[in-house]
């Protein structure tokens, strides 16, 4: 109990909240987080996009994204108190890799095998499921923001404002994502190759590999994705107009 209070006193101190909220030196330093998890959760947005993606009625992916919202949120005060035992997590990265890479994986082989899907029936994905995925999700992409936020202030209440806030910038980042994935279909193609990309490169990051591909490494991956399929679905346009 002792070691429970040491690291989430602080979170339940008015004092420690209306000092944080009272410094512009805080502020300055929050939204320095803010950018920090955007930067850092890209992948996370892709990831959040494909799974919300699984539901068809957009209520109910406004609704997964709400639930899942609440339950990152509750996931991110958790994590932002054990946050200097969370480098020795290493299984939640290595199972958070495997499950990305076999998402990956699947939809390529029923994508290209579509008579799978006939002899095997498919559950209905719920807006539950969908929701504790994200979760799930956030948990395993939110261990290096939280270790680098940190790296950049000591105060867990301006770590876990910064890291809230930013949140909530990658579900509207989802969201838009999920609207362009309607709009151009090819995405879906993309995010699934970005997804196995990051699970490669969440698994070898994990010991006894130890290998961290740079981030600018993803970013040029993902920009050279992103030219290659709007220009296949230009083509693909361009060429059903010819045929009509």
């Amino acid at each position: 109990m002792a070691t429970l209070a040491k690291l989430y006193g602080p979170f339940f101190d008015g004092h420690a909240w209306l000092s944080v909220f009272e410094s512009t030196h805080a502020w300055s330093i929050i939204i320095s987080l803010i950018l920090l998890e955007c930067l850092l959760s890209v992948d996370n947005a892709l990831v959040l996009a494909t799974l919300t993606n699984e539901l068809k009625d957009k209520k109910e992916q406004d609704e997964a994204l709400g639930i899942g919202l609440i339950g990152s949120y509750i996931a991110r005060f958790v994590m932002v108190g054990i946050a200097i035992y969370l480098i020795q997590f290493v299984w939640v990265k290595i199972i958070g890799a495997l499950y990305l890479i076999y998402l990956s994986l699947s939809y390529f082989y029923h994508l290209h095998r579509p008579e799978t899907n006939k002899k095997v029936k498919k559950t209905e994905p719920t807006v539950g499921k969908v929701a504790l995925k994200m979760v799930i999700m956030d948990i395993v992409f939110s261990i290096d923001s939280v270790i680098a936020a940190l790296g950049v202030s000591k105060n867990p209440i301006i770590v876990l404002i910064g890291g809230l806030i930013g949140i909530l910038a990658m579900r509207l980042v989802a969201e838009a994502m999920v609207k362009l994935m309607v709009k151009i279909p090819e995405l879906n193609i993309m995010a699934y190759v970005l997804i196995l990309f990051i699970g490669v490169k969440l698994l070898i990051s994990a010991p006894p590999f130890n290998i961290e591909i740079p981030d600018y490494v993803f970013a040029l991956v993902l920009v050279i994705s992103v030219v290659v399929t709007l220009l296949v679905h230009y083509l693909r346009k361009k060429r059903n107009r010819i045929k009509h």
